[in-house]
Formats: structure tokens, C-alpha cells, sequence
């Protein structure tokens, strides 16, 4: 598996798979095709069906903003291999010169056709959750002491990063008010949430109140193209923080038990993303938030220093019970009903380390096995429940509007 760098991207939204990915794929191709008279990117798929809500032809004339630019979306012609795909060209004197064909695999990370896996060195030489257990019991370590045997201790410095772009996010979605762009008129709600208090607020209100507050503002603040990190896609990068965010408030849990928790908790989005996929585009919003509820669920048992069956079995609830969630985001902009689900997903992950606390041994379930299924679940999803906004609520919103 990768560095957990990879995986915990800091960057602007509103989407990994078609903001980051993209951007990612034009500098590279510029780097390696500097100087050509035009340039040209086609879109396929999800990236084509959903490409203007979510910004990708943004992002794409900025890479190329001082460069004659053209780019088409081809909702027709299939996408192979994986449903975000886009092709580069350098054009001279009206021929193609040069052409590579990208896949943007979720969470910022793009392989080049010619690629069978990411550019990027692995670092981790066990890749199942089974194979980890066994080792870190071996030596009688904790998940985050493994994260720090593969990566070294300068993994710590770039996570105390990761967890100061989250509280930033969240400090500065708690303040900010108004409309988010797109079209829909969606109002930001962080604010008012935190702030909403009742005289009667019993105790378990005023928890649900808080971490939805903190979820909706990260997921408001990368709504608005604001910066994040990616935990482990934008569309769900509101999940983790939340809950993070509020067990530190609510019991003072310090920075450097966040930050192992931060591992913890990237260990479990590497192995989904190296295992199944973290793209909705690929597998569904189960594969996005399904896989935030399991990477924040694995870091509040890691805060709390819960056994590592534990550990496994709050991340494994926490995918069980997001199988078949499909993504259709409404005029494919990352703000209905991903925002919601941000929170909601914030407040399963507390209830799934509850109930791990407690049932961890007669679990019947692996972590490997559910993420194999969410996986196969995933591919047989029917496309329009796959980041195309052409099923769901994005259908039926489209049709009354």
C-alpha cells in the first residue's frame, strides 16, 4: 500500500475524483508536453455526466490557463477500465502529437493507461487488515506504531498538517454564511447548528447537534471549493474531522493521541482503497462515505485505546451498513445529499465504536470480507447510481425542476 499521503490529500474541492484527479492528470501531461500550439482533454463518463457541477472544467482551463484550451464532454462513448476517464492531446499545426489516456481513481489519485497501478511507491508491505492483525499482535504494537515502522517518524509531521487543515476547515465553515454556488440554492447550516442551542438540550442532543455542526462545515467549506483533506475523497471529508473534532472538545484528548488515531484510521482507508475503491464513481457513496464512517469509527476505538479486534469490528459495522448506498449527487454539484450524509455517517461511526466496545467478540464478519463485499456490491450497482446524477434523487429532483 501507499503512504498514508496519498491518502490524506490537502487540497480545494469540491471533488477528488474530478477536481484533484484531473489537475493532477494536466500537470503531468504539461510536464511532459510543454510546448505545443493547443491542447485538448475529452471527458468520459462520470467525468463528462458530472464534470460542470463538480468543477473539473475549472480546475482543467486553469492548468491550461495560459495556453489556447479546448474541452469536450463525451457522455456517449464508453468509459473503459474505470468510469472517470479523460484523455490529454497536444496539438500542432492541427495534428495530435501527442495523447495519453488518465483514470482518476478516487480519493486525487490518477493512473495513466499504460499504468497498471499509481505512479506513487509502496510502502506498506502487508495489504489486508488479517495480515496486519497478526503482525501487530506479534510484536505487540498498536496500528499506528505499524503506520510508523513503514513510513517513519516524519509521518507525524505531515498528519499534525492534515489535522490542522481539518480544524481550519472547521472553524472556518462554522463562521461562514450564505448560498453555495451551483444553482440549487443550498444554504450553509454549520453555522447555525452550532450555534442553535435549546434551553432543555438534553446531553445527547447537544452531541448529535455538535458533530453535525463540524461535519457541515468542512463538507460546506469544500462545497465552496474551500480547502480540505481529502478522508479519504472530498465528497466525504467532512466525516472524520466531525468526529475527531469532538471527542477532543468533549473529553481533551490531545493532539499527538489525534494524530495516531489519524493512522489508525489511514490504514483502514488504504486498505479499501487498495482492496475495493474509494470512487463513487466506480462503487457508489458506500465506497466515499462508507468509507469515512469506517476510517473515523477505527480512530475514535484508537483514541479510546479499544483491543485491535475492536478496532476491526467498528470499521467493519460501519461499511456493513453503508453497502449499496448510491451516489447521485443533485445537478452533480457535492452538495446534495452528500453534505447530510457527511453528518450522518460522523454520528454512525460513534454508534458503531459504542456497540464494538461491547460485541467485538461474537462478531461473525470480517473487515477484509465486508470490503470485499461493498466491492462486488459496488460493480453490480446499475451506472446511474454511480456518480452519473442520472438515477436517485438527482433524477427526480431534475424532473421537477
Amino acid at each position: 500500500m501507499q503512504s498514508l499521503k496519498y491518502l490524506y490529500r490537502i487540497g480545494r474541492g469540491p471533488s477528488s475524483s474530478h477536481t484533484m484527479g484531473p489537475l493532477a492528470a494536466a500537470k503531468r501531461f504539461l510536464k511532459e508536453n510543454p510546448d505545443y500550439d493547443k491542447y485538448k482533454a475529452v471527458l468520459y463518463g462520470s467525468l463528462a455526466k458530472t464534470g460542470v457541477g463538480h468543477m473539473t472544467d475549472a480546475v482543467l482551463k486553469e492548468a491550461f490557463s495560459d495556453r489556447q484550451f479546448e474541452i469536450e464532454f463525451d457522455e456517449n462513448s464508453p468509459a473503459e477500465r474505470h468510469p472517470n476517464m479523460m484523455d490529454i492531446m497536444a496539438i500542432e499545426d492541427e495534428k495530435i502529437v501527442a495523447k495519453s489516456r488518465f483514470y482518476s481513481i478516487g480519493g486525487g489519485e490518477i493512473v495513466r493507461e499504460d499504468e497498471q497501478v499509481s505512479e506513487h511507491p509502496q510502502v506498506y508491505p502487508l495489504n489486508s487488515f488479517s495480515e496486519i492483525s497478526k503482525y501487530c499482535r506479534k510484536k505487540d504494537i498498536r496500528i499506528w506504531q505499524y503506520v510508523e515502522e513503514c513510513e517513519g517518524k516524519e509521518i507525524w509531521e505531515y498528519l499534525e498538517k492534515v489535522w490542522q487543515v481539518m480544524q481550519d476547515a472547521i472553524a472556518e465553515g462554522l463562521e461562514a454564511e450564505g448560498v453555495l454556488h451551483g444553482g440549487i440554492g443550498t444554504q450553509r447550516k454549520a453555522k447555525y447548528l452550532f450555534r442553535q442551542k435549546h434551553i432543555d438540550e438534553t446531553e445527547e442532543t447537544k452531541t448529535n447537534r455538535l458533530i453535525c455542526a463540524f461535519a457541515y462545515a468542512v463538507s460546506e467549506q469544500n462545497a465552496s471549493g474551500g480547502e480540505i483533506v481529502t478522508a479519504p475523497t472530498c465528497g466525504s471529508c467532512g466525516v472524520v474531522p466531525a468526529v475527531l473534532k469532538f471527542l477532543q472538545k468533549k473529553r481533551g484528548f490531545t493532539d499527538e493521541q489525534i494524530i495516531h488515531s489519524l493512522a489508525t484510521a489511514g490504514i483502514i482507508g488504504n486498505l479499501i482503497k487498495t482492496n475495493a475503491s474509494i470512487s463513487g464513481a466506480e462503487c457508489g457513496c458506500q465506497a466515499e462515505i462508507g468509507t469515512a464512517c469506517a476510517m473515523a469509527a477505527a480512530a475514535a476505538a484508537e483514541i479510546y485505546e479499544l483491543d485491535i479486534d475492536q478496532i476491526e469490528y467498528a470499521a467493519e459495522m460501519s461499511i456493513e451498513h453503508h453497502l449499496g448506498l448510491t451516489c447521485d449527487p443533485i445537478l452533480g454539484l457535492v452538495q446534495i445529499p452528500c453534505i447530510e450524509r457527511n453528518a450522518i455517517a460522523a454520528m454512525r461511526a460513534l454508534n458503531a465504536v459504542n456497540l464494538a466496545d461491547f460485541l467485538a467478540d461474537s462478531r461473525k464478519i470480517s473487515f477484509d470480507m465486508v470490503v470485499e463485499t461493498m466491492y462486488e456490491t459496488g460493480k453490480d450497482l446499475k451506472v446511474i447510481y454511480r456518480e452519473t446524477a442520472e438515477g436517485g434523487l438527482a433524477k427526480r429532483y431534475g424532473e421537477k425542476n
